[in-house]
């Protein structure tokens, strides 16, 4: 597991909308790591565990700081509760940043989905992609005028490549011609709720865009199509067969085993605990692979996946 973490000061906390606060960070006995638009950092609870929130490139945000945007969730199991409750002054722990959602390296234009708090990762590819001159749109959605968090920063600085959409009135987003309206060899980005991410995947694979360039990402853990039940897992390398109970997950059976594992996020979406399938059928439940990835079975995440058959061998 990596052991580095910041802690982060919290210098400024803004209401964007009533549900939505930006909190602007600085850190402390040290220099801002350095990132790259689409990263997150994992923020550390007081009750144990931690929740991730993407970094967002706030324009004239002073070098050395970082910027978080969090959302007030009603149904909070404790993250956005304690993010919202936080002051000027205070302090939090936080993993170095992370990123899973990188955009891509050459000149091809992009197009870009945010829906709701989605936004975050999106207004920093946006800023990146104006600093590096690239081509791009823009498709911000939301349910009414007033719930758009960032949305005067956008405008000031997407210009006539943001388009805003609304689901309470005729802008609402129509996603099949946003993307045919865009250049066919776009990448595409999504972030939001997974409804509209699942639209923009299958619209995106409709048009012919490849599967390849189609990104996204989404902070939350699959849910279970069933409930649990017990399977085996064999290690390649040695032949043992090990016992996953239905309370258990794998890494849990292999620390119980007395085997040392690889992982940090514990929640399918960071893709450190990657491991290769040799045999046997995963239950996906992570948020990292492609759908590709998933029908190949050839990988999985053994943080929170499971298995479909009585045994899956490992590539451990």
């Amino acid at each position: 597991m990596d052991t580095h973490q910041l802690r982060l000061k919290v210098q400024s906390v803004t209401a964007e909308t009533p549900t939505i606060r930006s909190l602007v960070f600085g850190v402390e006995g040290g220099a801002a790591p350095r990132w790259t638009a689409g990263a997150h950092v994992r923020v550390s609870l007081p009750s144990g565990g931690d929740r991730p929130y993407s970094l967002v490139a706030l324009p004239g945000l002073p070098q050395g700081l970082l910027a978080l945007g969090v959302l007030r969730e009603r149904m909070s199991s404790g993250g956005s509760a304690f993010m919202h409750a936080l002051k000027v002054g205070d302090v939090v722990t936080a993993s170095a940043p992370v990123n899973n959602f990188q955009l891509h390296e050459d000149d091809t234009p992009a197009l870009l989905f945010a829906g709701g708090i989605g936004v975050t990762p999106i207004l920093s590819m946006a800023a990146e992609l104006e600093a590096r001159g690239i081509a791009y749109r823009l498709h911000y959605a939301g349910r009414a005028p007033g719930a758009l968090a960032f949305l005067p920063q956008l405008q000031a600085m997407c210009a006539r490549a943001l388009s805003v959409h609304y689901d309470s009135d005729s802008s609402c987003l129509d996603i099949e011609a946003a993307l045919h309206a865009s250049p066919a060899n776009s990448h595409v980005y999504a972030c939001g709720p997974l409804g509209m991410i699942e639209a923009v995947k299958a619209a995106a694979l409709a048009r012919g865009i490849a599967a390849g360039r189609i990104h996204y990402e989404l902070f939350r853990r699959e849910a279970p199509a069933a409930p649990n039940r017990a399977f085996e897992v064999e290690l390649k390398s040695t032949g043992e067969v090990i016992a996953v109970a239905a309370d258990q997950s794998i890494i849990e059976a292999l620390e119980a085993a007395g085997h040392e594992v690889l992982y940090d996020c514990r929640r399918g979406d960071c893709g450190i605990c990657q491991c290769g399938v040799i045999a046997g059928v995963p239950d996906h439940r992570d948020v990292i692979l492609s759908d590709d990835e998933k029908a190949s079975n050839k990988v999985m995440q053994i943080c929170v996946s499971r298995a479909n058959s009585e045994r899956l061998v490992l590539d451990l």
